[in-house]
């Protein structure tokens, strides 16, 4: 009898030790499944975005953003977001004119040229975003406040448009804010945008659907005209609106546009002129009041000029695209 209880006291031993171990194995394997799935969460909200300057790793999607560019602050609008710091905030509202505003909340950091870096580090961003024309040679500082990505919005690469450009930059934004899907709902607006234009347009019956797109400011000798070339952003939301840049450059401009006398119009006179000019340097109602060859211009004489506004922005992001659609419309067809 004492052999059996003894055997079985062995036995209820064994069994409670090899409980035990099941259990330590279980709750490693369980331990280490949770690892496993902290890391794959990390992995997920770590993002990576891409500029000039290389690939820019944040820790998770920024929160806080300074932009050193208007377009930028756009783009963060147009996403939903407002900037914690940008450069240049009054003259930004003299050119840039979209919905939504900028609120009261944003911080000024100064010029876009020489930006304040004591007023970026103050707001302690996420994550500041430059222009490549313009920032290149503040890098390293820029970097000691924060993540810093560069973008350029005039690349050289002839294959890659303005327009194109600007699509691929508002994406790369998106995926740094985690908006991306919110960024695709934008895009698809403004084509769809695009689309009532076109209807627009065709109901406009205009006498020709040929136009030049510029913006004029006074030179150092006389007035300079831009003419806006078929690879800027500009021209291409032109032509998606059913309109044609007749203007061909005689080289590639990597600026996208040329730069013109009065003088230099003459070959574009049976085109619609289509303007842009700050209100501070309006050249058509000073210098070129009573010339002679700016007068004799077949768009000038049949009335074809159609004033954009001094606020509209023929850069930026796709707010700006979609206010440049609606000066047009409302300027060129009576509705």
């Amino acid at each position: 009898m004492k052999k059996v209880t003894a055997l079985a006291l062995i036995l209820f031993v064994f069994l409670l030790a090899a409980c035990s171990s099941g259990n330590e194995e279980t709750i490693a394997n369980e331990e280490e499944l949770t690892n496993d799935e902290a890391s794959s969460n990390e992995e997920v909200s770590e993002v990576i975005i891409e500029g000039v300057n290389g690939e820019v790793t944040l820790d998770a999607p920024a929160k806080k953003v300074v932009v050193l560019e208007w377009t930028y602050a756009e783009n963060l609008l147009a996403l939903g977001m407002q900037p914690a710091g940008m450069a240049d905030i009054e003259g930004y509202g003299d050119y840039v004119n979209i919905e939504p505003q900028l609120d009261e909340s944003v911080t000024d950091v100064g010029g876009r040229q020489e930006p304040n870096l004591e007023a970026i580090a103050s707001i302690d961003p996420d994550l500041i975003i430059g222009v490549s024309f313009r920032h290149d040679g503040m890098l390293d500082q820029l970097e000691s406040i924060a993540p810093t990505v560069i973008f350029n919005p005039y690349p050289e690469d002839e294959s890659i448009n303005l327009y194109e450009e600007m699509e691929i930059t508002f994406n790369e934004m998106a995926k740094a804010v985690g908006k991306e899907a919110e960024a695709q709902q934008v895009l698809a607006d403004l084509e769809a945008h695009y689309e009532e234009a076109i209807a627009k347009i065709e109901a406009g019956n205009l006498s020709t659907n040929d136009v030049i797109l510029t913006l004029a400011y006074s030179g150092p000798q006389a007035p300079e005209i831009r003419v806006f070339t078929p690879h800027s952003m500009a021209s291409i939301i032109l032509e998606k609106i059913g309109l044609n840049n007749i203007h061909e450059p005689d080289q590639f401009e990597i600026f996208g546009s040329s730069t013109f006398n009065v003088e230099g119009l003459v070959k574009y006179e049976d085109a619609n002129y289509l303007y842009t000019v700050p209100d501070t340097d309006n050249i058509y109602e000073n210098q070129l009041k009573g010339n002679k060859v700016w007068e004799n211009l077949s768009f000038v004489e049949e009335d074809r000029l159609y004033d954009l506004g001094a606020d509209t922005w023929l850069y930026g992001g796709p707010l700006s695209a979609g206010t440049l659609v609606d000066q047009i419309t409302a300027t060129m067809v009576n509705e």
